[in-house]
């Protein structure tokens, strides 16, 4: 049973820029340039963001002439959420087996 969370992952997905991304590439692979209209941002902080996203392993990219869209890779979102279910699993446990440490 595991009872720790990829807190590397956590910080990535914890910027709310980075999670709006996350998002709307979660309904439709998207470039650079549909980002920039959804969310607002100047191109050089999605930009950044992206790269951030990208060394995470959060998001892939596929070149397309000038431009380079970025999908969602499930897989890891699903593994991070698969880590809460355990996470809570093991909470659930210990509260109705009433497990607690002794004060010294």
């Amino acid at each position: 049973m595991l009872t720790s969370v990829d807190t590397d992952l956590l910080r990535v997905l914890a910027d709310p820029l980075r999670f709006q991304i996350v998002t709307l590439l979660a309904k439709e692979t998207l470039c650079t340039t549909h980002l920039i209209e959804e969310t607002g941002a100047r191109q050089t902080n999605l930009s950044n963001h992206l790269k951030v996203l990208r060394e995470a392993g959060v998001v892939e990219t596929e070149p397309c002439g000038r431009y380079t869209y970025y999908r969602l890779k499930p897989d890891v979102i699903a593994s991070l959420a698969g880590q809460f279910a355990d996470l809570a699993e093991t909470a659930r446990t210990t509260a109705e087996n009433n497990v607690k440490r002794s004060c010294p």
